[in-house]
């Protein structure tokens, strides 16, 4: 049996027809992506807060800590808006990350000492004494667990974190001398600390030398970082926050108010310098955290008189 054609007005139609429901589709598409709300690429701090680290989980959200009293800051990345957290602890925080489960790890610079915070509420969950006398100064989150920088004392901290996610007990802290090649001196040593591609290897900066070093976290050795770049002395001098991004470091060069953008291997043994980046709204940046195609960076203003009044911000530039 034949079956009759169709009509050429109705094939007309029907390809109008496809062609209205692919444009509709499309314009659908556009719109749920456009959406999305824009990221702010400045955040205003409160007044005196003097920043210093920054978090940022899978939420437009970042959490930003005080060097002047360790209050944590929680502002949308949409808005700019935000609001402190919990009580301020009247010790500092200084580097910070967050964990899947809504924890803050928070290094405590010159107290000495690290706390857990949930960041809904900024209720502490666990405190830590880490160091009579030293300057606990960045955290890493790792498989194994916290591993935090001891500006003045050759030494790494681990919090052991079970895989249900159960914290140590205040006992449960383990001291990792570290050995190698570092060799601490004046001022700022160990600072900014990130986990290597290969999952396993630690990445430090030092921040008055300018070396960069992988650490083995079950031993503690050192090593530098052969660190290839077109001055030639392999540098990063004022080093401070560091941000893994695939096989891309981003070492924060806080009063030089620049980011090295460096090319790594799986462990960290090697890097090539390939760009260096600055922003006119840079005012010593000292950390970094990304969200998107973006990099949040706080200004520190170090140099600059600390008064109730100071203002500070966060600025965001994007991410190379």
């Amino acid at each position: 049996m034949k079956v009759a054609p169709k009509p050429r007005t109705a094939i007309i139609w029907t390809a109008m027809g496809a062609a209205l429901a692919a444009a509709l589709a499309l314009a659908t598409g556009l719109a749920t992506a456009g959406d999305e709300p824009a990221l702010v690429d400045e955040i205003a701090l409160p007044n005196g807060f003097q920043p210093e680290g920054v978090a940022i989980g899978a939420e437009p959200v970042a959490f930003f800590g005080s060097l002047a009293d360790g209050a944590i800051f929680r502002a949308d990345l949409t808005t700019g808006q935000g609001a402190v957290i919990g009580a301020a602890p009247g010790t500092p925080s200084v580097g910070l990350k967050l964990d899947d489960r809504g924890r803050l790890f928070v290094s405590g610079g010159r107290a000495g000492d690290a706390r857990v915070v949930d960041s809904r509420t900024g209720d502490v969950l666990a405190s830590y004494r880490l160091a009579a006398e030293g300057f606990v100064n960045d955290v890493v989150l790792t498989p194994a667990g916290a591993f935090f920088t001891d500006s003045t004392n050759p030494v790494l901290y681990h919090l052991p974190i079970g895989a249900d996610g159960a914290l140590p007990p205040p006992d449960g802290v383990v001291r990792i001398p570290l050995v190698g090649e570092i060799e601490y001196g004046e001022g700022i040593n160990a600072n900014g600390i990130a986990l290597a591609p290969d999952g396993q290897t630690l990445l430090i900066v030092q921040t008055n030398t300018g070396l960069l070093f992988t650490v083995d976290p079950a031993t503690g050795q050192t090593a530098r970082t052969g660190v290839v770049d077109l001055a030639g002395d392999g540098l990063l001098p004022n080093g401070d926050g560091l941000l893994v991004l695939g096989q891309t470091l981003v070492v924060v060069q806080n009063r030089a108010n620049t980011l090295a953008v460096l090319q790594i291997n799986r462990t960290g043994s090697q890097a090539d310098l390939i760009d260096r980046l600055t922003d006119e709204r840079f005012d010593v940046p000292t950390t970094v955290a990304a969200f998107d195609d973006l990099l949040y960076l706080p200004n520190a203003r170090f140099g600059t008189e600390a008064t109730p009044d100071t203002e500070y911000n966060a600025v965001a530039i994007a991410r190379p």
